[in-house]
C-alpha cells in the first residue's frame, strides 16, 4: 500500500467534483500528510466527492508503533475505523482496553479521548470520519486511569 500515487491531492480535488462517484485505486489515490509520521496516508477523495461531508483515508505502517501516540481526542461527529491488517491496542477514557484486529470495526464518538498504545508490525487501517475535516486535540490521561 505504500506505492507512491499518480495523482497528487490537489490534482485530484480537480478531477473530483462533489456529487460525483469517484472510484480510487492504489494509483489514484495519493498519499497526503497526516497525524502521525510513522504512517501513511492514502486519501480515497471521498472528502472531494461528498464536499467535505465525509473523509475515507487509508492508513498504513511496516514499521509498527514505537510509542503511544498520547492521549488525545478528536474534534468530529465520528471516527469509523476498520482494521484491514493486522491489530492495534486503545485505550479509552471509560477504561476500556481494545484491541481491534483485522477484520473488526470501531466507531469512535467525537471528543472520546483514547490512546493508541500499539500496533502490529504491519497495520492498515480504513479510516472515515464526519465531517471530512477533523481535528486532533492532544489531552491528559483521564483522572482515574491506572
Amino acid at each position: 500500500m505504500n506505492r507512491s500515487a499518480t495523482v497528487s491531492q490537489s490534482e485530484a480535488a480537480q478531477i473530483v467534483s462533489p456529487g460525483l462517484m469517484v472510484h480510487a485505486t492504489s494509483l489514484t489515490a495519493p498519499v497526503v500528510p497526516g497525524r502521525r509520521e510513522f504512517f501513511t496516508y492514502r486519501d480515497l477523495m471521498v472528502a472531494a466527492a461528498t464536499g467535505g461531508k465525509i473523509r475515507a483515508q487509508v492508513m498504513s505502517s511496516s514499521q509498527g508503533l514505537s510509542q503511544p501516540t498520547g492521549w488525545h481526542y478528536h474534534v468530529c461527529e465520528a471516527q469509523f475505523i476498520y482494521a484491514l491488517k493486522g491489530w492495534v491496542d486503545l485505550e479509552f477514557e471509560d477504561g476500556r482496553s481494545i484491541r481491534l484486529q483485522a477484520g473488526e470495526s470501531m466507531l469512535i464518538p467525537g471528543g472520546m479521548k483514547h490512546n493508541e498504545i500499539a500496533t502490529s508490525s504491519e497495520f492498515e487501517l480504513l479510516e472515515v470520519t464526519l465531517p471530512g475535516e477533523m481535528g486532533t486535540v492532544p489531552c491528559d490521561k483521564p483522572a482515574g486511569l491506572a
